[in-house]
């Protein structure tokens, strides 16, 4: 081989072919180019295509997110089922009796009332007193009551009276309106003594005062009695004095006095907590007639002076006997 052979196999053409001297060297006997020569021909672009693979591949330092399912054509996304409607409870929406004077709550439960809202009604005038929590009446006895969280909304009214008395709709904003009517009994409490207004007892006897309270929502917490406007004491010095209550829709005090005295004569009082009070006037007979005792004393006999008569009428008729 020439040195003209052996010479630079370094050039080539400008289509990558080697040459010796005109000639072209076969495919098979030319040196495959290194990995390094191979990149500094391509330059950064190797670069660019190994960090796009790796994201399309979702490697490296960005990690893949969960898919969730994949939506047919045309499906929506799911959507909430709608709330459940406004549900009223008359369990714990009944009728109310309030004493007179005193507050009266009237309730109404209603289950699910999510936006809606409730209002108070009274029929007598169909006048709208509450609306949720606030109060469209003058009439300042009335007001709105409720708590987060519950269920319950409350009418109160303060001082109730007997006019007060009625029908009441509790009425929740649905579409038709949903409605509750509650019926609110305003009653005044009648307190009586059995026997009354005056009894007459013999001495020695027991006096036996029995008091009635009627028409009252609730027992009276207590019921004490007055004689001559000074309380009965029952464990006082004079002895005898004995109280039996027995609560209920009826309720009844009895009030026991042994061995009946005049000194016990004289107007007795009944006071229940929740009524008015009622009195009777006890009349203690020392040998006197009832009758001429309710006539104020006018034409009062004694036993003895009756007897007196009889005896002198006696006399003349035994006069009347000898003379004839």
């Amino acid at each position: 081989m020439s040195a003209r052979e052996t010479g630079d196999r370094s050039s080539t053409d400008t289509r990558g072919r080697w040459q010796v001297e005109g000639e072209r060297v076969p495919a098979s006997q030319r040196a495959a180019p290194s990995r390094l020569q191979r990149r500094s021909q391509h330059g950064p672009a190797w670069v660019v295509l190994a960090m796009l693979s790796l994201l399309s591949t979702g490697r490296g330092h960005i990690r893949e997110g969960r898919r969730g399912p994949p939506l047919l054509l045309g499906e929506s996304e799911p959507t909430l089922p709608p709330p459940p409607p406004p549900q009223l409870d008359p369990s714990h929406s009944t009728d109310v009796t309030a004493l007179a004077d005193r507050p009266a709550i009237l309730n109404c439960r209603v289950h699910n009332i999510n936006n809606k809202t409730v209002s108070w009604i009274r029929h007598r005038d169909i006048h709208l007193l509450t609306v949720g929590r606030y109060t469209y009446t003058s009439d300042q006895r009335f007001r709105a009551l409720h708590e987060e969280d519950s269920d319950d909304w409350l009418l109160k009214i303060n001082y109730v009276q007997t006019r007060d008395s009625g029908m009441y709709e509790c009425q929740i904003s649905t579409t038709p309106p949903l409605s509750h009517f509650v019926r609110l009994n305003v009653v005044k409490p009648h307190t009586h003594i059995l026997g009354g207004p005056d009894m007459h007892i013999n001495t020695g006897s027991t006096i036996n005062l029995t008091c009635l309270v009627e028409y009252s929502p609730e027992p009276p917490d207590f019921i004490y009695w007055n004689h001559n406007n000074k309380i009965i004491s029952y464990d006082s010095s004079r002895g005898g004095v004995t109280v039996i209550i027995e609560k209920g829709d009826l309720t009844t005090s009895s009030l026991l006095i042994q061995d009946a005295r005049p000194s016990d004569s004289g107007r007795y009082d009944c006071n229940p907590s929740n009524a008015a009070s009622a009195n009777v006037t006890v009349h203690v007979l020392n040998g006197e007639h009832p009758a001429a005792m309710q006539h104020g004393g006018q034409g009062t006999y004694t036993s003895s002076s009756f007897k007196n008569v009889l005896s002198l009428l006696a006399l003349l008729a035994a006069l009347h006997a000898l003379l004839q």
